[in-house]
């Protein structure tokens, strides 16, 4: 009951912060085509798709993210569809999107290596990677704290981790990590265990080179 109706509710109004938004909105630049986005959530994202999106594919477990996300979705400007529940095992064939977008989703999946290799997979020669995601602290006083909070934190919030290398994930993937831009999200000193933030985008290989 917990994780099902009450996180996806939470999840949506602490991550939908002016400070967080504005950081939706760089890590989504760049966008065109037919776009996929991985933990879709509430639709927090929606207005910060670029005009070159044609349609986007959404990838949400949770049917109550799902419903909150649907005042998002009927103003939204393109064709959005649900087309999944699981970032493991994405149900799309090889080179059908020209970006995915994940944002603090990553951090819940159970296998996220499993997740990045579906997200090169589908990804045409070229396509793009988009992550804004929290995880591990550089700071080895954080990551202490990290590590010692990470077990309630999954056990709390939908199996969140805290302590995983996003950079580090996605280029074990295959994907090249083009500029990566780390930093704690604006708050007091006892949030940042939750507050160091990534955003990246990375580029899958291209066939013909």
């Amino acid at each position: 009951m917990w994780n099902e109706r009450v996180v996806p509710r939470l999840t949506d109004r602490a991550l939908s912060v002016g400070q967080v938004m504005k950081r939706r909105e760089l890590v989504c630049a760049g966008m065109h085509g037919r776009v996929l986005e991985i933990g879709f959530g509430s639709g927090l994202n929606i207005s910060k798709y670029p005009d070159a999106v044609v349609a986007v594919d959404a990838v949400e477990p949770s049917d109550v993210g799902w419903a909150l996300s649907a005042q998002r979705r009927g103003g939204a400007s393109v064709p959005i569809s649900r087309v999944g529940l699981d970032g493991q095992r994405l149900d799309a064939v090889d080179a059908s999107y020209d970006a995915v977008l994940c944002t603090f989703s990553l951090c819940t999946i159970p296998d996220a290596a499993q997740a990045v290799a579906e997200v090169r997979r589908v990804l045409v020669p070229g396509g793009t990677f988009h992550v804004l995601e929290h995880g591990l602290s550089p700071d080895p006083g954080v990551a202490r704290w990290q590590r010692r909070l990470e077990p309630l934190q999954r056990r709390l919030l939908g199996g969140c981790h805290l302590t995983r290398d996003v950079p580090a994930l996605v280029a074990d993937g295959g994907l090249t990590v083009g500029d990566v831009v780390q930093e704690y999200l604006p708050g007091p000193r006892t949030g940042r265990p939750w507050g160091w933030s990534t955003r990246l985008v990375a580029t899958a290989p291209d066939s013909s080179a």
